[in-house]
């Protein structure tokens, strides 16, 4: 896949609409040429302990943060008419739906691809297909799971070697 914007969203507790941080790589021609990364102000606002602990964001992080639609004004130029791709489309995807929805904002049916379903029918031989895994026998070290544009790039790492779209 050489065209494609690579997503990854953080959630403040199990509501798909509390997105608290997004992180975007853009990919054309098979190289990252941009990064977009933001905080946001979830909804419901408030945190979880499950969720903190994974990604270690609290109320006092996103605060202040732009509300969604604030944030996708920014991004969405950058994604223009891109496909989008994540580790685990359905959470992701789900996300992103909510949150439009939520705001009553249209979604744009956007093309969606899983680097999880594609690495697991590619590297059947790996001991798991979590994200910081497939990313590493890409060449990618993931160092900083969980944050938002850490994730995005580890996905675009793998895209670019695996993810094939559809005609």
């Amino acid at each position: 896949m050489l065209n494609f914007a690579a997503i990854d969203f953080e959630t403040a507790n199990q509501h798909r609409t509390s997105v608290c941080s997004v992180g975007i790589v853009i990919v054309k021609e098979g190289e990252i040429v941009d990064r977009f990364y933001s905080l946001i102000k979830p909804e419901p606002e408030y945190y979880t302990y499950w969720n903190t602990r994974v990604h270690g964001l609290t109320m006092d992080d996103t605060c202040n943060a732009p509300v969604f639609p604030q944030v996708w004004k920014k991004a969405e130029p950058l994604i223009a008419d891109l496909p989008l791709v994540a580790h685990n489309k359905p959470f992701d995807e789900s996300c992103l739906k909510a949150v439009f929805k939520m705001y009553g904002m249209d979604y744009p049916d956007y093309d969606f691809y899983c680097t999880l379903k594609a690495a697991r029918r590619v590297y059947k031989h790996l001991p798991n297909h979590q994200l910081h895994t497939v990313a590493q026998y890409c060449g990618f070290v993931l160092d900083n799971h969980h944050h938002a544009l850490a994730d995005a790039e580890a996905c675009a790492w793998i895209a670019r070697e695996i993810v094939e779209p559809t005609v």
